[in-house]
């Protein structure tokens, strides 16, 4: 192999896409579709649409919700109301019907409070985390610290 073939090996292509040739153009190393690529593509997602809204047309729930809307039109406009009307008919109390909905917060923690009988030290923690009861539980026993909870 000679210098001259290994240049053209290790080339990247450069073909411009010029009006008249719509080929695949590769320039700074992007590779962009064709206008008939890209046509094609277009084509096929739009069958895919089309497929998918006769599947809806032919949906037989499709159709008792839009029959639904209908009718539910209709009796509002023969009765002069809307969809605020309608909605404070069937629900007179929307912010007694959402409060079920709010979080509920978990009862506080019962300050707890532990004296060491041997050093008279005094630990007050909420839960059981505390580092010092953690060392007391593991020099004397979870047992043992547990009767030192005062009153």
């Amino acid at each position: 192999m000679d210098a001259r073939t290994v240049n053209l090996v290790h080339s990247k292509p450069n073909i411009i896409n010029s009006p008249r040739s719509r080929t695949t153009e590769a320039v700074n190393g992007v590779m962009t579709l064709s206008r008939l690529a890209e046509f094609r593509a277009a084509e096929k997602a739009l069958q895919e649409q089309l497929a998918q809204l006769e599947a809806l047309k032919n949906d037989a729930g499709l159709k008792k919700e839009i029959e639904f809307e209908e009718k539910l039109q209709a009796l509002m406009k023969t009765y002069g109301k809307n969809l605020r009307d309608i909605i404070a008919i069937l629900d007179p109390n929307p912010a007694a019907s959402k409060g079920a909905s709010a979080p509920k917060q978990r009862k506080a923690r019962v300050l707890k409070v532990y004296q060491n009988p041997h050093t008279g030290e005094l630990i007050e923690t909420k839960g059981g985390n505390h580092r010092g009861l953690k060392a007391w539980k593991e020099e004397y026993g979870a047992a043992t610290v547990d009767t030192w909870l005062r009153a």
